[in-house]
């Protein structure tokens, strides 16, 4: 398959995009070779392109699966058209933490969430990792996968690293280079339950797998044995930390709540954190509430989804996006975590996240919806908030997905 080309109008996939970022008007001229028809009209909805600083009432027009024209009141026909009023438009959403790969049912379900990439992260590891691999080819959307440094992939309940045999070194880097199209990292669950003592050993392991291939690790904290600065302190520029807010003994606030400085130094030199909701154990009210008020938010949101989160406090990205509304994070910076953040991670996602002329035409449609609304945190507590993001629609390489 032939990789698309990167836009030369895209910034930097570590150039992150924070809370604050000027709205910059996109042109809203229209070549006339564009002004005749189209494949697909998506007409009136509030377009939030944080990767344009746009965020306004305006038409996207797709041909060729491309995206051909963003502005106001594009004329001409198409073979599709969306009325879009009232509804919210952004990139494809990127969700960097699933395990989609379970599955052949994983990947469609997720493309009903609007999401129209997604990375497995670490449900295979080299004694499985083929299944996952196949999965991430079969799946309509972008599939890519994190090998699990443990040879079993997640083990759970139990741990898959309190044996420290499990991580092989030589096994993973063999599960990377067989699958070296759809594995774009490594990934490391270094939670006491996981790891115990073997934490530190563990993610040296994981750096060593992934170094011959320039690739990021992953690491799942939360509850660890060792503190976190040591864990930091084995990252480089571009390693992600997942479930950033989990609370409890070496975590990312100190006792007193404050966070620790190894953390926002280590966002300084290029590392990046991850919300990652999941289920258990990950985040409380509480632990987000101390950080944001310190300023420290994500670089990007993920689920840790598979195909019973609806029926869990996940449900799908939206919702997890949902909960940083009731928080004051700006809709913008929001979707800016689940779009263009998200593409900067990994290098298969440098076209995406983006509505820019000649990107490929992956789009979410959602509703954000006004009401009363119950998030709940991995400890069943509940925020009420009042606003809610829903998906409604999802656009694919330029075609729209029929609703399941």
């Amino acid at each position: 398959m032939t990789k698309p080309r990167k836009l030369s109008t895209m910034i930097d996939r570590r150039q992150f995009v924070y809370a604050g970022v000027a709205g910059l008007a996109l042109g809203a001229r229209i070549p006339k070779a564009f002004a005749a028809t189209y494949d697909l009209l998506i007409k009136g909805g509030r377009v939030i392109d944080p990767s344009a600083g746009l965020d306004a009432v305006r038409d996207v027009a797709i041909s060729g699966g491309k995206i051909v024209a963003v502005a106001e009141n594009i004329p001409g026909d198409a073979t599709e058209t969306i009325d879009a009023q009232g509804k919210v438009i952004t990139p494809g959403l990127i969700d960097i933490h699933t395990h989609a790969g379970l599955g052949k049912d994983g990947p469609p379900m997720c493309l009903q969430d609007g999401v129209t990439a997604w990375v497995d992260a670490g449900s295979g590891g080299a004694d499985n990792i083929d299944q996952v691999a196949a999965v991430a080819r079969g799946a309509p959307q972008t599939g890519r996968i994190l090998v699990n440094i443990a040879r079993t992939g997640v083990i759970a309940p139990g741990g898959e690293l309190h044996d420290i045999n499990m991580a092989n070194v030589a096994l993973a880097q063999g599960a990377i280079a067989r699958h070296r199209d759809v594995v774009v990292g490594v990934k490391a669950r270094l939670s006491n339950n996981v790891a115990g003592a073997n934490d530190l050993e563990a993610l040296r392991r994981a750096q060593e797998a992934a170094a011959p291939f320039n690739l990021p690790v992953m690491i799942h904290v939360g509850q660890n044995y060792s503190p976190m600065r040591s864990l930091l302190a084995l990252l480089k520029r571009g390693d992600i930390v997942t479930h950033m807010y989990a609370p409890g003994a070496n975590g990312i606030l100190d006792e007193g709540g404050r966070l620790i400085p190894d953390v926002t130094a280590a966002r300084r030199r290029g590392v990046l954190f991850d919300f990652g909701n999941g289920v258990a154990d990950h985040f409380d009210w509480d632990s987000v509430e101390k950080a944001t008020r310190q300023g420290f938010w994500p670089d990007t949101f993920s689920t840790d989804w598979n195909t019973k989160s609806k029926t869990t406090g996940v449900v799908d990205l939206p919702n997890v996006m949902s909960k940083f509304i009731t928080f004051g994070m700006p809709l913008s910076q929001i979707v800016a975590c689940a779009t263009v953040n998200a593409a900067r991670v990994f290098p298969s996602f440098d076209d995406r996240g983006t509505l820019n002329v000649g990107a490929p035409a992956d789009v979410a449609i959602m509703e954000l919806r006004e009401g009363t609304f119950d998030f709940l945190d991995n400890y069943k507590a509940t925020r009420t908030g009042h606003q809610r993001l829903f998906p409604v629609g999802t656009v694919l390489a330029g075609k729209s997905v029929p609703r399941a």
